[in-house]
């Protein structure tokens, strides 16, 4: 696989970072490097670490990891966005924009965001493909793609913070819905 291919896999394989750090964003009431920088850290630091575990584990699970992937981030997607929407047409107030960035949180996203990474590690096993490289681009690109979500996220936010919440939960489930779409073969 030339560098070409594994650059395109990567930007692939962070989209759905991107999109989730958009909505992270989006329910910013101010833009921090910080918390572009922590969503950034979460997201790469998944891709790489699901495509080398992937590849530790060769094909022997490929088929039992490819069965559920796309229902366990379709599952932890819709959770989330639910989540989100409930907290959106909640009363309550926020008590600090970055309540959304503490580990539990973090770590759920991260994971549901890298399922496919671990899928495409497997295949890696199998192909003549150095895994070092290949996770600390995939690593790398998911961390500026993410980075960038949450300050484009942010920048709208500012203008739609009355329904910023809202919608990141909204775009969230119908990431989830998509995930499982393609994996039920109807895109």
């Amino acid at each position: 696989m030339g560098f070409v291919e594994l650059l395109l896999l990567a930007i692939g394989l962070s989209m759905d970072a991107f999109a989730v750090s958009v909505c992270k964003g989006l329910a910013m009431k101010r833009l921090r490097f910080r918390d572009a920088a922590i969503c950034g850290v979460w997201f790469g630091s998944f891709q790489a670490l699901m495509p080398f575990v992937g590849y530790l584990l060769g094909s022997r699970f490929e088929q039992y990891i490819r069965a559920v992937s796309s229902w366990i981030a379709f599952i932890l997607l819709v959770l989330i966005g639910a989540n989100m929407l409930r907290e959106a047409l909640s009363k309550e107030e926020e008590e600090h924009a970055s309540a959304g960035l503490d580990f539990k949180t973090m770590l759920v996203m991260a994971v549901a965001t890298s399922i496919d990474a671990l899928a495409v590690g497997i295949t890696f096993a199998f192909l003549d493909v150095a895994i070092l490289p290949s996770a600390g681009l995939i690593a790398l690109t998911t961390f500026v793609l993410s980075a960038l979500g949450v300050a484009l996220g942010s920048l709208c936010g500012q203008k739609l913070q009355a329904h910023a919440k809202a919608l990141g939960g909204g775009i969230l489930i119908l990431l989830g819905i998509k995930i499982l779409l393609e994996h039920l073969g109807v895109f």
